[in-house]
């Protein structure tokens, strides 16, 4: 009977030789608590530039282009001359309708002559009147040719001065499309070079039916125009990601939606003195938006997984639960927060590394203001 009681004591012996475990105590990790608040953020739209007035240069008439007096992308005045068409026909037209002039006026003098020679003859009954009706008939036609002849010598004047082809407006010039020699004419598929006057310029971008009635209900006003002229001024960020350095002034809502694209165009103008936004610039119009009772995040707080935002929340026990969240917008480097917190929740500002579901916690307490600061 000596057996058992020796294979106890060797048991005890064995377990007397391991120093017992001792529980792992819960991490100490920055938490902070929520709270709800007013924030600024922006959103974001592509938008394509537009000088003020983009026009194309075309002739008024047809001829053979002798000179061209501007290069590519010159600055022009209005009324500088640009193009010039060979003068010579229309000089000659013009001497031809001058040279009818002078042949209708005398034919018109001597119609005269005939009526005032057979007047009193007329009245004296010398001969029938129906002769003078018919010498005042020639007198009348004579009077039409004349006013005719003067018509075609303004025509012609028109038609010359037509052969300088000025700028409409003050701007800068594209591509100059022909060459001298060309032959143009006004129904030509191309224009002779295209204007642009961008001493200011329309920065042209569309609202989506969400962000317009969105746009409505953030901005004060009772009508579209109030609220339009109670938006803050908008930045353009150009295609490096750098601001133009002018801001500028949403001023038109375009009248309907885009049955095609279901967006409302929108167009901010912008100063343009030194002229460096041209024409067909892109970039994105950058709306500035104050939002009320949002729930701010710092992105530090955050982690990305298959495209979706996640952060740990810290329930009563202490203990972490990963809590999906979605995002309305930035403010800085801090998130807008529109579903899956409340304010007075706690969750886990930084360390969340190689927490687990379900892990238990150690919070040390952190305050939310200095987070997002230094978020920022």
């Amino acid at each position: 009977m000596k057996t058992p009681y020796l294979f106890i004591l060797a048991f005890l012996a064995s377990c007397a030789g391991k120093p017992a475990q001792v529980a792992t105590p819960p991490q100490e990790l920055p938490v902070i608590q929520l709270t709800s608040g007013d924030a600024s953020t922006f959103q974001e739209y592509p938008a394509s530039v537009e000088g003020i007035t983009n026009v194309e240069v075309r002739p008024q008439i047809s001829g053979i282009l002798s000179h061209i007096f501007v290069d590519d992308g010159a600055f022009v005045k209005k009324g500088q001359p640009l193009f010039q068409i060979d003068q010579a026909p229309f000089i000659e037209k013009l001497n031809n309708a001058k040279a009818s002039y002078r042949a209708s006026a005398g034919t018109l003098k001597n119609a005269q002559l005939e009526v005032d020679k057979l007047t009193p003859l007329v009245s004296g009954k010398v001969i029938s009147d129906i002769q003078l009706k018919t010498a005042q008939s020639v007198r009348e036609t004579a009077t039409g040719n004349m006013e005719q002849s003067k018509a075609d010598i303004a025509t012609a004047k028109i038609n010359l001065g037509y052969t300088i082809v000025r700028a409409p407006v003050s701007g800068y010039i594209g591509r100059v499309l022909r060459k001298e020699g060309s032959v143009v004419s006004p129904a030509d598929p191309s224009p002779l070079t295209d204007l642009s006057d961008i001493h200011e310029v329309h920065a042209f971008f569309a609202l989506g039916e969400y962000d317009f009635i969105r746009f409505k209900s953030l901005y004060a006003g009772n009508t579209l125009d109030e609220k339009i002229k109670s938006l803050p001024p908008v930045e353009l960020i150009l295609a490096d990601d750098s601001a133009y350095v002018n801001k500028g002034k949403v001023d038109m809502i375009n009248g309907q939606f885009d049955s095609n694209t279901g967006a409302i165009t929108v167009r901010a103008t912008f100063k343009n003195e030194n002229g460096l936004l041209r024409s067909g610039n892109t970039g994105k119009i950058r709306l500035s938006l104050r939002l009320t009772n949002q729930i701010i995040v710092p992105q530090s707080a955050t982690l990305e997984m298959q495209d979706k935002t996640f952060v740990f929340l810290v329930d009563k026990q202490n203990k972490v639960v990963k809590q999906e969240i979605g995002i309305s917008g930035k403010s800085g480097n801090n998130y807008l927060v529109k579903e899956g917190l409340k304010a007075g929740d706690r969750i886990v500002y930084r360390g969340y590394d190689h927490l687990h579901e379900g892990d238990l916690i150690q919070p040390q307490q952190t305050n939310l203001n200095s987070a997002l600061a230094a978020n920022n």
